[in-house]
């Protein structure tokens, strides 16, 4: 019995030396974010510990100006959240943290609090005076090799035969060309996302990201991409970053051990291995009167695919953690922009409280969010301004301009008919009365997850080059996908999401064709480059095209004409799809004051007095502009 007792006694005080052990053994592994600034209008931070062990303890700080108002346990022990208020009057400095066990060890954490480099007022968002570039940097420039592959991570190869694979692309390749971008006549760049998605497989598109405050290793690093900025800014480009709020990647750090029940949506289910429970994708039950909760639910909560666990807003730790993640970058990076994926997927309300915190903190910011649909009421929706019937108020300025996307390709393709063609069009144009401010919507020909916009044509030169023309004059904030304006296509297998993402000529060292010397490139690709290096050039300068009110009339006989005037200027596009010469009556525009005024053309650079009529020999583009005397 007395060795038995004994041997009790040795458990005992075995497994109270192993506690004790496995708590002086705690760790800090993350804190996020990772520092913060002084001077905002909004007072709160609320710090996310991770380590081993870490929610078990209580902290403390001593630092003046500082509060800790409040510490939450997780139902994970390895995760604690700290609630700070921070006084206007605060200094700059390292603030420690203490964290101490009921035995009383100590773990303690330097916290950077800086001084801000810009105040709020001076990050200056992309507006209608913009023409944005939209890259996928896994396929515009190799700048950096000796990253292409980076060890320790899931997917290890290279294959730039493999449209899925990654091919190398990176953040210096970027910094590379920034030259060509701003010679082209850009004045923003949105890369798609740059965070590290340590994904087994198709990682090169970003989407879903392993963590929020880390840059792909395969891309660069933090310093890079605030070269990035820097050297964009240097050239008067300002850099928008992608975000997602939706969901992560299924190999994001903390799937491994989430500190809360409701963390991701339908968590239970990835807990016991049940395969996950995909979104309906329907879009409008955001704004559905009859809408049942099962299909609002499974929309806002379903995971986008499998790979990428949906995030719950509705979490409020998740929540702030979200909002900071996009202060964070935004000063971190001095953006001028964010573009959020996916936007009506997410806890709307929550969108809400997104947007509005970080406009109140950025008054002159922009941020555009993609609702992927051709139905101008729920783009209307989304905009800040709108009075909708729920009272609902989005706090977003820019959403993206699908309805009027589909509408241009549709009045460049169809037969001209009293309800096809480029009636179409018109249409689309007119439905801005719907719009709270058309000009601050964000319009476009293609993008990374549609069909290039010469494939959309049909292979049509001279249709691209109209299309390009009406972008970038309509009344909206254009943005081109790169490859663009030399022609990429993915017309041999429509779809296709990995060649629609094709490689960007010469963004390799033995690439035979390269796009930004031009060597290699075939007549109609350098032709489609210099006009549209001519058409944004000449839009920098164009106030009419940024600020000016739009006049057009009805097509007529396959020629659509919009004006864009204001006091210092008068710009007549005119698209015409008549193969054959073809008199246009001036007659009909007399309110616009034409006639006996000398006009000049932006693409030929030749200038004409207009009279009654004038002669269009060929289809296609004339864009005329007259300067106020």
């Amino acid at each position: 019995m007395m060795k038995i007792g004994g041997l009790i006694k040795s458990i005992v005080l075995s497994g109270m030396l192993f506690l004790i052990v496995s708590f002086s053994t705690a760790q800090i592994n993350r804190v996020k974010p990772p520092n913060w600034w002084l001077g905002f209008k909004n007072s709160n931070l609320q710090l996310m510990v991770n380590g081993k062990g870490i929610g078990t303890t209580t902290p403390s700080i001593l630092y003046k100006g500082v509060s800790l108002n409040a510490f939450h346990r997780a139902e994970s022990p390895n995760y604690l959240f700290l609630d700070f208020t921070i006084e206007t009057d605060t200094s700059p400095g390292v603030m420690e943290i203490v964290f101490t066990s009921e035995q009383g060890n100590e773990i303690s954490y330097e916290y950077p609090l800086l001084g801000r480099e810009r105040p709020s007022d001076e990050f200056i968002g992309f507006d209608a005076s913009d023409v944005i570039y939209l890259i996928t940097p896994d396929r515009f420039a190799n700048g950096d090799p000796e990253i292409d592959i980076v060890s320790g991570l899931l997917e290890k190869k290279i294959n730039r035969k493999d449209d899925y694979a990654r091919h190398g692309g990176d953040i210096q390749g970027i910094i590379n060309h920034l030259d060509y971008i701003s010679e082209m006549g850009f004045t923003a760049l949105w890369p798609t996302p740059l965070l590290i998605n340590d994904m087994p497989k198709t990682s090169y598109h970003g989407y879903a990201m392993t963590d929020f405050y880390k840059v792909d290793p395969r891309f660069g690093n933090l310093e890079k991409y605030k070269l990035l900025s820097k050297k964009a800014s240097e050239k008067g480009i300002k850099l928008i970053m992608e975000q997602v709020a939706n969901h992560c990647g299924t190999k994001h750090w903390w799937m491994s051990d989430l500190p809360f029940k409701d963390w991701i949506n339908y968590q239970s289910d990835y807990e016991k291995g049940s395969a996950p429970r995909i979104t309906n994708h329907q879009r409008m039950v955001n704004q559905d009167l009859y809408a049942s909760q099962a299909d609002r639910d499974l929309m806002n909560k379903g995971w986008f695919v499998p790979s990428m666990p949906d995030l719950n807003q509705e979490n409020p730790f998740m929540a702030n953690y979200i909002i900071q993640n996009s202060i964070w970058w935004i000063e971190t990076l001095k953006l001028g922009g964010i573009r959020q994926d996916t936007y009506p997927y997410p806890d709307k309300e929550f969108m809400s409280r997104w947007a509005g915190e970080i406009m109140e903190e950025y008054p002159e910011f922009n941020i555009v969010g993609e609702e992927w649909t051709y139905n101008p009421l729920l783009v209307r929706y989304w905009q800040q301004g709108i009075l909708n019937s729920d009272g609902y108020q989005s706090n977003l300025k820019t959403t993206m301009d699908f309805p009027l996307q589909r509408a241009l390709v549709e009045a460049l393709n169809e037969e001209e008919n009293w309800d096809s063609g480029l009636i179409k069009l018109y249409e689309g144009l007119a439905n801005d009365f719907a719009y709270h401010d058309p000009s601050s919507i964000l319009f476009f020909g293609d993008n990374h997850d549609m069909d290039r916009l010469f494939t959309q044509l049909n292979d049509d030169f001279v249709k691209t080059k109209m299309a390009l023309a009406f972008i970038i004059s309509a009344p909206r904030i254009p943005q081109i996908y790169y490859g663009t304006e030399v022609l990429l296509s993915n017309t041999e297998n429509p779809g296709d999401h990995g060649l629609i993402r094709s490689d960007f000529p010469g963004g390799w060292k033995k690439d035979v064709v390269n796009a930004f010397t031009g060597e290699g490139l075939k007549k109609a690709q350098k032709e489609m480059q210099e006009f549209t290096k001519t058409l944004l050039n000449y839009r920098k300068k164009s106030s009419a095209i940024h600020t000016g009110k739009t006049v057009h009339f009805v097509p007529k006989e396959g020629v659509y004409v919009i004006f864009r005037q204001n006091e210092d200027e008068t710009v007549m596009l005119i698209l015409n799809k008549n193969e054959k010469p073809y008199s246009l009556n001036l007659e009909r525009f007399n309110e616009m004051n034409l006639f006996d005024n000398r006009f000049k053309n932006i693409l030929s650079l030749e200038e004409v007095i207009l009279k009654n009529e004038l002669q269009l020999k060929n289809n296609g583009v004339v864009l005329l502009t007259k300067k106020s005397d």
